[in-house]
């Protein structure tokens, strides 16, 4: 995809150091925008790229404004980033059951509140990355399926607060072959064979998002593997 509307756009997109974020940023260059990675970890070397740890959400406000002032700008912001703790609530530390809600809500929150003054004098937009485990709740997930529901009920709200400023795109992926299953005990792990979208072809949805034309939006989208087990 080689939009006029996306070359040169600034787009700031969380975790796009690795998973769907980075398959979303190489799509971006292609397409001739500017995509600037917020990660805790470096991207492919020559790829812009800002620190910033989603779980303090104060600092994350500070990083994008820093960016924004910087681009003299942004256009788009796509959010990304996630992290889990898998197991029973009484069982998951503590902390990493927080952190999980910090960085997947608070921290998407933060990114987009900071950037919302200048996404609205752009008439940009918002992707914001949910799941389908946003829709669906299961067991020894409590910690992602509280962050990923609040996901799908802010950017619901955002959608209608900045109806006519600001365009807004809920995302609900299925299961994606990356790297965020890595480090999990096996029983929380996808077992061998189940089906996988390539990140890339998620992300070509996104790019489709962000290629809408001004006065036309896609407000939610469902990507997953035909047979998906998760969804509905």
């Amino acid at each position: 995809m080689n939009s006029e509307r996306l070359a040169g756009a600034r787009v700031l997109v969380t975790g796009g150091a690795s998973g769907l974020g980075a398959a979303v940023v190489t799509k971006l260059a292609t397409a001739g925008a500017k995509p600037v990675v917020l990660d805790v970890r470096a991207p492919d070397e020559g790829t812009d790229w800002e620190r910033v740890d989603l779980a303090d959400a104060r600092d994350a406000e500070r990083v994008v404004t820093t960016v924004v002032d910087r681009l003299g700008g942004v256009d788009a912001v796509v959010t990304c980033a996630g992290v889990d703790a898998c197991g029973r609530l009484e069982q998951v530390d503590a902390e990493e059951w927080d952190r999980v809600v910090a960085v997947n809500l608070l921290g998407t929150a933060a990114v987009v509140r900071a950037a919302l003054p200048s996404l609205s004098e752009a008439h940009g937009r918002v992707v914001t990355v949910a799941s389908t485990l946003g829709r669906r709740a299961v067991a020894d997930a409590t910690a992602y399926c509280a962050s990923k529901f609040g996901v799908v009920g802010f950017t619901r709200a955002l959608a209608a607060e900045t109806a006519g400023r600001v365009g807004v795109t809920l995302l609900v992926p299925g299961g994606m072959a990356t790297g965020f299953f890595d480090g999990r005990d096996e029983q929380y792990k996808p077992p061998p064979g189940a089906p996988m979208n390539p990140p890339d072809v998620v992300a070509d949805t996104v790019l489709y998002v962000l290629d809408m034309p001004e006065g036309s939006e896609v407000r939610e989208l469902v990507v997953c593997p035909s047979v998906e087990s998760s969804w509905p």
